[in-house]
């Protein structure tokens, strides 16, 4: 035991400490760990103020998706115009099929899906689109219909034939310009 102490005496006098019992460890401020109720609230501010100002750009993307989807639409449709006034041209469309003075364009939009019977090919049907696509903007299948004879402005559809498909969506696209019913 003289050993001990006389070891013990001399960690102590050289300054060295001897490990506390855990409770002790429990009770020092230092040695506590979590986060007080102002750096919660500051974070949570931080995270507030990045997920505002990610909104805009997601509403954003969202809108120029749809408009992407629309020129792509408006594409298909007219597409599918010009193919049924090539095929008319080409005397694909019987005389009793079209309207005097349709400068074969479809008499509307439906004979597009429909197809045609060409008098030459028995038991054949042209198609020039699967289905009308929906508006991306209103989500139906109602779009603005021109005809030739219509002025190139006009938002009426004289109903003689379809010449030209704008979109009847209200506003403005992201360009700040251009309305959606001008495409």
């Amino acid at each position: 035991m003289r050993m001990q102490n006389a070891g013990n005496r001399k960690d102590q006098a050289k300054g060295r400490r001897f490990p506390l019992p855990a409770r002790s460890l429990l009770s020092k401020k230092g040695l506590q760990k979590g986060f007080t109720l102002l750096e919660l609230i500051i974070t949570l501010a931080i995270i507030a103020i990045l997920a505002a100002g990610t909104i805009p750009v997601a509403k954003n993307m969202i809108r120029r998706e749809k408009e992407m989807e629309l020129r792509r639409t408006l594409r298909e449709l007219r597409k599918a115009v010009d193919a049924y006034k090539i095929s008319c041209e080409q005397g694909n469309v019987g005389p009793l099929d079209r309207k005097i003075d349709d400068e074969c364009y479809p008499p509307k939009l439906e004979v597009l899906v429909e197809g045609i019977n060409p008098p030459s090919k028995a038991n054949t049907t042209i198609r020039f689109l699967r289905r009308i696509p929906k508006d991306p903007f209103t989500g139906n299948t109602e779009w603005g219909l021109r005809s030739i004879q219509d002025d190139p402005d006009s938002t009426s559809w004289g109903g003689q034939n379809v010449y030209d498909v704008y979109s009847k969506a209200p506003g403005t696209a992201l360009d700040g310009k251009t309305q959606y019913k001008d495409w």
